[in-house]
């Protein structure tokens, strides 16, 4: 066979490859419905013709911000990687992206047990721990004094990212990547690389996003095999 003739062949190969890769990574929501996803919000238990906060919206995945509540996926997952594109609709607030979530309502009757990423306007990156922990690099002055460190209650919580004002004015798109990998989470904003933590106390679960008080618009949430 000649070079011409192998062409052909090294080609197909080629695609396949590429159809094999591609394959490994999913949309989340397919911009129509909530397919994938169950709704956690504690004031539906007293109110169930009340307002479901997590709408779809030309397209879109929006949280409304209020009631609270969290949108769980029904699969749980581990080893992967998620990428969610988000803008707040009108004033910058908060909202959360959580990993490794499990048991519901785990904290003050809402939060379930999780790592939250945060994406709250000016701390997207930081790491919030409910009822799981994680360890960082210089975890004292990051974290604050080790004697108050826990997962619960007026414990300190929050980890504090590496890199400060990284997000893009209110309005525009973000981009947060969140890689989870064993036992070890590594988050980027905007391409920058905010935090990295390790023996964390999960490595699979579901992966919730908040209704936290200010409406979040999210164009794409899509997650990767590793």
């Amino acid at each position: 066979m000649n070079i011409k003739s192998k062409r052909p062949l090294l080609t197909i190969l080629f695609v396949a490859c590429c159809i094999g890769i591609s394959a490994q990574t999913k949309s989340l929501f397919n911009g129509k419905n909530l397919k994938g996803w169950h709704v956690d919000v504690p004031e539906l238990d007293k109110n169930p013709n009340g307002v479901n906060p997590f709408i779809i919206r030309n397209g879109m995945l929006v949280s409304l911000g209020t009631p609270g509540g969290h949108l769980i996926t029904d699969a749980i997952y581990k080893n992967f990687k998620i990428e969610v594109q988000y803008r707040f609709a009108g004033k910058p607030g908060n909202c959360g992206l959580l990993v490794f979530a499990s048991t519901p309502r785990a904290l003050y009757d809402m939060f379930p047990k999780s790592i939250e990423v945060q994406m709250e306007h000016t701390n997207a990156g930081d790491f919030w721990c409910i009822q799981e922990d994680i360890s960082v690099p210089d975890m004292e002055s990051r974290r604050g004094e080790k004697a108050r460190w826990g997962v619960n209650g007026d414990k300190l919580r929050k980890i504090e990212r590496l890199v400060q004002g990284v997000e893009k004015p209110v309005g525009d798109w973000n981009k947060m990547v969140v890689k989870c990998k064993g036992n070890q989470i590594k988050v980027w904003v905007n391409d920058i690389f905010v935090n990295h933590g390790s023996n964390c106390t999960a490595s699979s679960g579901n992966i919730a996003l908040q209704s936290e008080g200010s409406e979040v618009e999210f164009r794409k949430v899509a997650l990767t095999k590793l």
